[in-house]
């Protein structure tokens, strides 16, 4: 383990909060366009659940109690390459022996993972395996969180690369898992794709995802599943790729609209939320506490981060995309897990994943959407343990 990682713990400033809720307290509501509605979202986000949040926020949400909770997993930080990275780092009952790396996306952050990182850690403290442990590494991508902020777009492949080396030189791992959705996803398969051991260019043994990332070439479907799915997400796109767009071509006037508004960006972020969960069983808070939304939120308010994250989306498209070279696929081992609510990226079918991954271990899910750690978290577990067994 390199000498260069340093305990971190998290110290918000008391200014810093006094400052986000005279923001929140001070906020003019707008009312939503007038007439009845069958759907408070149908707009985007609802202005009467915000203003509920916005409530709860200024007279229940404690962040001196969820930072508490927050330093209750030892984390760190180490600079590689000029750039500051934090990471929770959890040694379970594996001592060593099989590192699990976990990546999250936009917009959420590494506290995704804080229900299922002690039960994958810890199997045996939660009815488990001892056998079916990992060490945890969950870092916050850059330009998130509490890792630095990048002079420049700094996108998905080049967060795989410095994952292999904070996983290999600064841990000393020589080869790990990896797991992700959402961007997270994206990074995975570039370590899979870049940093597999199979090409003895990397460490990373085997993969496993819970949304699609790469894309083959070409990509004209062919069987009439993949076409149907093809309409299905150009139609998606189409309905809510809005935000897609706007960050990937223009974030920087999306952060200037938003920095200085918590209100806004909880707005931006939280719409998300309710869009992408998977809400068949209930609304969005039968699923997230307020408590979970508004800790996961803080972390992008504290740190000022929403102006570099959204900055994330530009870099991807800077970098080239997700698309396969001709002819090429991810061949490190890859674990899919289907989750029915992940609608808006609904997963294709099968047979167009299969030309882009080396899929050895699939799975279908019975609920859950694009939050899958936080939403079906006794799924996620069991999925990525099953999918472990078969690769280490």
């Amino acid at each position: 383990m390199s000498a260069s990682l340093r305990p971190f713990r998290i110290d918000v400033p008391d200014e810093k909060l006094d400052w986000i809720n005279a923001r929140v307290s001070a906020y003019p509501w707008y009312e939503p366009p007038g007439g009845p509605r069958d759907d408070a979202w149908a707009y985007g986000m609802s202005t009467n659940w915000l203003k509920d949040i916005a409530r709860y926020w200024q007279n229940g949400f404690d962040w001196r109690k969820a930072e508490a909770e927050l330093n209750r997993l030892p984390q760190f930080k180490t600079t590689i390459d000029g750039l500051d990275i934090h990471f929770v780092h959890l040694v379970g009952e594996a001592d060593g022996r099989r590192p699990l790396l976990i990546t999250h996306g936009w917009p959420g952050s590494f506290y995704e993972f804080w229900q299922v990182a002690e039960p994958l850690a810890f199997p045996s403290r939660f009815g488990g395996k001892p056998e079916d442990a990992f060490d945890l590494v969950i870092p916050s991508l850059p330009g998130y969180g509490f890792s630095g902020k990048p002079d420049k777009p700094f996108g998905q492949r080049a967060t795989a690369a410095l994952w292999d080396r904070l996983m290999r030189d600064v841990l000393g791992y020589a080869t790990y898992l990896a797991q992700g959705g959402d961007w997270g996803a994206m990074v995975t398969s570039f370590l899979g794709l870049n940093h597999g051991t199979h090409n003895e260019k990397g460490g990373c043994k085997a993969i496993h995802l819970n949304m699609f990332g790469l894309r083959p070439t070409p990509a004209a479907p062919q069987n009439d599943d993949e076409i149907a799915w093809l309409q299905q997400s150009q139609a998606n796109m189409q309905a809510e790729g809005s935000y897609l767009f706007q960050q990937m071509t223009k974030p920087q006037s999306l952060a200037l609209g938003l920095m200085d508004s918590p209100v806004g960006q909880a707005a931006w972020i939280f719409e998300k939320f309710n869009t992408w969960s998977d809400l068949r069983g209930g609304a969005l808070l039968d699923i997230y506490s307020r408590d979970q939304l508004l800790t996961n939120l803080m972390i992008y308010l504290v740190n000022d981060a929403f102006a570099t994250s959204v900055v994330y989306y530009r870099a991807f498209a800077e970098e080239g995309g997700g698309a396969l070279p001709e002819n090429t696929r991810c061949e490190t081992p890859t674990g899919f897990a289907k989750f029915p609510g992940e609608t808006v990226y609904g997963p294709p079918p099968r047979s167009w994943i299969d030309r882009a991954y080396n899929i050895t271990h699939w799975s279908e899910m019975s609920h859950g959407g694009h939050f899958a750690a936080m939403e079906a978290p006794n799924l996620f577990i069991e999925d990525v343990r099953n999918w472990a067994q078969g690769v280490s």
